[in-house]
């Protein structure tokens, strides 16, 4: 084969690779995403303590702090958005020209290091407060679940 049909072939399954991943990880699983409304958030944010809290059966203090966590994850989220308005776009950008812009793909991949790094241990210490404060029954309904399900992020 030839040595430009290597290259090329070899650059759009790297380019392949790198904005699956990266769009696999925007985090959009129905009406969630980078895009979603400050309405939908707050749906979205309620819908997920009610749940949260049915489940583990939590009394009004607990719930304040699913409450502090939902929001420090929110900020979190917010901060890995940045500027951004629309994340795929700007990975279309990385391979607009006959080149793959190295710079400006590790650009973005320093600001949202920088966010995690940043925001992480806010998120740590509120899910650290909501932890604690949960009794060994629901501590265990916690653990139950993680085991059964492999992880909070496991679908299948």
């Amino acid at each position: 084969m030839k040595r430009w049909i290597k290259r090329t072939l070899f650059g759009l399954f790297g380019a392949t690779l790198i904005i699956g991943s990266l769009s696999a990880c925007s985090g959009h699983h129905g009406h969630q995403g980078w895009n979603m409304s400050a309405e939908d958030q707050a749906k979205f944010k309620t819908k997920m303590v009610d749940r949260i809290s049915g489940k583990l059966d939590l009394n009004e203090d607990q719930k304040k702090r699913l409450v502090v966590v939902a929001d420090k994850m929110q900020e979190q989220r917010l901060a890995l958005m940045g500027k951004s308005t629309d994340p795929r776009a700007d990975l279309q950008a990385l391979i607009a020209g006959p080149k793959f812009d190295v710079e400006k793909a590790q650009g973005l991949i320093n600001d949202k290091a920088g966010a995690v790094t940043a925001k992480s241990p806010e998120v740590l210490a509120a899910f650290g407060d909501f932890y604690d404060h949960l009794t060994p029954e629901q501590q265990t309904k916690v653990r139950d679940f993680m085991n059964r399900r492999r992880g909070w992020g496991n679908r299948g």
